[in-house]
């Protein structure tokens, strides 16, 4: 007996829940039941659940709309997506982050994703599918060195580094203006050698009988360059223009014959030549 009242009791709450859920459903208004459906901002296309200019006592009575401003409003009935067949937009998930756009220094990053569904009938627009952010490339060192390799090195006979030093003035303040740079990358760099093993020759190299510099810029020769202060160039770090790579052919030119020119590879930097004094000196 007792099993029979449990067993009535509980149907009798699970009818009650139920048939409350299709009163609120019901009250709630339906589109479908009130065949409407209307485009743009339509104040007239709506469920009345209660009397118009009724004193509303229940939340459910409340008025709902089938116009797809109410989609914005967020007024509308509870089938109105349904009976109007809007669709929402539908995205995938991000992509993988692209590599960053710049190899040296500051550059963007970009992530796309696709739209996987278009929205239909007022759905739900699309959201961005596109996404940036800031990167910082730190290749600067394969950069520096393709850049170097494209370099033409300037040469003069080693003669002539003194000669750079005939105009200093005896002016103590320029002297110490250019002993005490105020740039601190130029105060950090400092005179050095760089040593060359000649790989290419042009023939007009032949003819050159001054200087002796026929008998130096021949094929195998090992070259000592000096890279004096006044043949430094700050945007290229303070160093010499052309003064090669390591175990890479780069090109260098006699100044005083455009014609003799050739390739070499650069063997060693040092901070003075072996022999004492330089073969040639960088322009």
């Amino acid at each position: 007996m007792t099993m029979l009242i449990v067993v009535s009791l509980m149907s009798l709450l699970a009818f009650g829940a139920c048939h409350v859920n299709q009163l609120n459903k019901a009250g709630t208004g339906s589109c479908l039941k009130a065949g409407l459906c209307c485009p743009g901002r339509d104040s007239t296309c709506v469920v009345q659940n209660a009397p118009l200019n009724s004193i509303i006592e229940d939340l459910s009575d409340k008025p709902c709309y089938c116009d797809h401003a109410c989609l914005k409003v967020g007024d509308c009935c509870y089938d109105f997506k349904e009976a109007c067949e809007v669709v929402d937009c539908e995205v995938s998930v991000w992509g993988p982050w692209s590599a960053c756009s710049s190899d040296c220094g500051s550059g963007t990053m970009v992530r796309e994703r696709n739209i996987l569904r278009a929205p239909r009938n007022g759905g739900s627009p699309c959201p961005e599918q596109m996404q940036t952010r800031g990167c910082y490339g730190n290749q600067c060192e394969v950069k520096s060195i393709a850049k170097a390799r494209r370099e033409m090195a300037l040469l003069l006979p080693g003669k002539f580094s003194h000669a750079r030093a005939i105009n200093d003035s005896a002016d103590i303040r320029k002297n110490l203006r250019l002993k005490y740079p105020k740039n601190p990358a130029k105060e950090g760099s400092k005179e050095y050698c760089v040593m060359f093993e000649i790989t290419k020759v042009r023939k007009a190299c032949e003819g050159i009988t001054n200087d002796n510099v026929s008998s130096l810029l021949v094929k195998g020769a090992h070259l000592c360059i000096s890279c004096e202060d006044a043949a430094m160039r700050g945007h290229l770090g303070y160093r010499c223009n052309g003064h090669g790579v390591d175990n890479k052919p780069t090109r260098w030119t006699y100044v005083a014959n455009p014609r003799c020119h050739g390739r070499w590879t650069r063997l060693e930097v040092l901070d003075r030549c072996k022999s004492g004094k330089p073969d040639f000196i960088f322009v």
